[in-house]
């Protein structure tokens, strides 16, 4: 088989809700999308347990289903699944070029960037067992799960008082970790957190291990100025020290904020003619399924109509397409 690139209308780059919503749209325009899914595939819904909070699922959905059923729905109009991660991209010219690690690679008339960002963790053993059994990046999509248990949160910055705040309405009682003797916070956040009865604070502390057999029922903890190590009993714990958006591979060739993530201008239209962003990768408000889903049919439609107005020679193929595997 010939080692030129394959040509494409369109790729996508990540399997999310963002990436799998537009292939779908973007499979039903008849664009037959080339969805780089990335290793492993489906994103952060693939480390989450019960999905309550994604419409059309009354009794709830595990994550890996969900990812599952959207795959196969965009599969079903002709969306194709690559599943391999993107080492690569050239978006200097038009056919744009995608190399992938072992998968060959792609020349797209248009790109849609669903590659979202991962949470910061911990990085302790104990943590890395216990994501999704009573350890969680996001109130929003687990506090209710967490009805009347103690809980604790680890961060400084103003997600970690939003989210303490958040689990305020199910929680009795809400301890925020912080390693340093003083918060990053915004000074209006402190003073939300600080004031609210159920909320206390443990400065100049850090998390050095979880304990319980199966799920969380206390953390060990030590004191970074005097190494001295204590116990706090809780039932939860929310990881609120950030995200890295997971823009590596266009670093230099598109846009990004002082953050790293991706900046977009008119909807989804990225700072290159025919790129496109959606989901997680460049939303660090909202950081939910629903917004990434609905973030990916408004990529696909832009860039559907993108390519149904751009001059002819922007959308001819670069090279001959490969033929199918056997």
């Amino acid at each position: 088989m010939s080692d030129a690139p394959r040509a494409a209308r369109l790729v996508i780059v990540g399997s999310g809700p963002a990436g799998l919503t537009a292939a779908l749209y973007a499979a039903r325009a008849e664009l037959a999308p080339v969805v780089v899914s990335g290793v492993p595939a489906g994103g952060q819904l693939l480390v989450t347990t019960e999905v309550e909070n994604f419409p059309g699922f009354p009794e709830g959905i595990q994550g890996p289903e969900l990812v599952d059923r959207m795959r196969r729905q965009a599969a079903r109009f002709g969306a194709e699944f690559v599943d391999d991660q993107v080492t690569r991209v050239d978006l200097a010219h038009r056919p744009f070029l995608v190399v992938t690690g072992a998968s060959g690679s792609f020349r797209a008339d248009a790109l849609i960037v669903a590659t979202g960002a991962n949470a910061r963790w911990l990085g302790i053993p104990s943590e890395t067992a216990r994501r999704g059994r009573g350890i969680s990046a996001c109130a929003t999509c687990d506090g209710f799960f967490f009805k009347g248990k103690e809980l604790a949160v680890v961060g400084g910055g103003d997600t970690a008082m939003e989210e303490a705040l958040f689990l305020t309405n199910f929680a009795p009682h809400v301890t925020i970790v912080h390693r340093r003797g003083t918060l990053r916070a915004s000074a209006i956040m402190q003073e939300r957190a600080r004031q609210h009865p159920k909320i206390s604070f443990l400065l100049d502390t850090e998390v050095v291990e979880v304990l319980g057999p199966d799920g969380v029922e206390a953390l060990r903890l030590r004191n970074v100025r005097t190494g001295a190590r204590s116990e706090l009993k809780v039932q939860g714990l929310f990881v609120a020290i950030g995200y890295d958006p997971a823009t590596e591979v266009f670093r230099g060739q598109l846009e990004l904020d002082a953050r790293g993530y991706v900046a977009v201008h008119d909807h989804s239209r990225t700072s290159v003619t025919g790129v496109f962003a959606a989901g997680d990768v460049h939303d660090h408000r909202y950081r939910q399924a629903v917004t990434a889903a609905g973030a990916g049919c408004m990529a696909a439609i832009d860039a559907e109509r993108w390519l149904a107005e751009a001059p002819t020679a922007a959308r001819a193929p670069a090279v001959v397409p490969a033929p199918p595997a056997a």
